[in-house]
């Protein structure tokens, strides 16, 4: 689904030039389960933010299902993203005014799908994630997990075949936590590709395959047995 080649990142912190991403090397089949950890710095967010083609790389090359990323013009990148990925940020990024039902119908919206066709999708994630209830309260009438799980619906609503989490249970207790976590594992089992980024070990062991990064570079692949 995914390989990554020699793939490089460079900012520039104030006079100092930080190398987010150093000569990436990684290939990512459809279906895994991969946790990213590494102390802050390591270019954790950065290879998220790669993958989720929210930014570009300096060098190196990007296969998505067999696109070559880097010839694409940024509208067509906009496009593969939309079309492919979602992803769930540790701030929820909600719009406030808008329901959780309207939040979670709001990619389809976007995209010009009927309503007639975005009822039945937004209803079933409702009830999936346990939100039936709360379908027309605003988001500050919910809690922490239950944002999160809304979050989730928004991110999955056309179905992407890749799904980006940076820190999802970051600003939740554990309890709710826990719920959130189980739900991505759900997803992934119905065939979700999961990438998520940790800074929690136990949360960051639950993964099939876990990365480690540091100053930019993938120190370590560790795979469960069988997969």
């Amino acid at each position: 689904m995914i390989r990554l080649q020699q793939l490089c990142k460079r900012y520039q912190l104030g006079d100092e030039p930080v190398q987010a991403l150093d000569h990436v090397d990684l290939e990512i089949e459809a279906g895994e389960y991969l946790s990213v950890m590494g102390p802050s710095g390591s270019g954790k967010s950065t290879l998220l933010n790669m993958l989720g083609l929210l930014d570009t790389p300096d060098s190196g090359h990007y296969w998505l299902d067999g696109t070559d990323i880097m010839t694409l013009k940024e509208e067509a990148r906009a496009a593969e993203r939309n079309r492919r990925i979602g992803f769930v940020f540790q701030a929820y990024h909600l719009i406030d005014r808008l329901t959780a039902r309207e939040n979670i119908e709001l990619p389809l919206v976007l995209t010009g799908t009927e309503p007639s066709a975005r009822r039945p999708r937004v209803d079933e994630l409702l009830t999936r994630l346990g939100l039936e209830r709360h379908a027309n309260h605003l988001p500050h009438q919910l809690s922490g997990g239950q944002r999160q799980r809304v979050a989730i619906a928004r991110a999955v609503i056309r179905k992407p075949g890749l799904l980006l989490a940076d820190e999802p249970t970051g600003n939740l207790d554990s309890h709710s936590g826990q719920d959130v976590i189980e739900l991505l594992e759900e997803l992934n089992e119905d065939g979700i590709t999961l990438v998520i980024v940790t800074h929690d070990a136990a949360m960051g062991k639950r993964a099939r395959r876990r990365l480690w990064m540091q100053d930019g570079r993938l120190l370590k692949d560790e795979r469960d047995a069988g997969h």
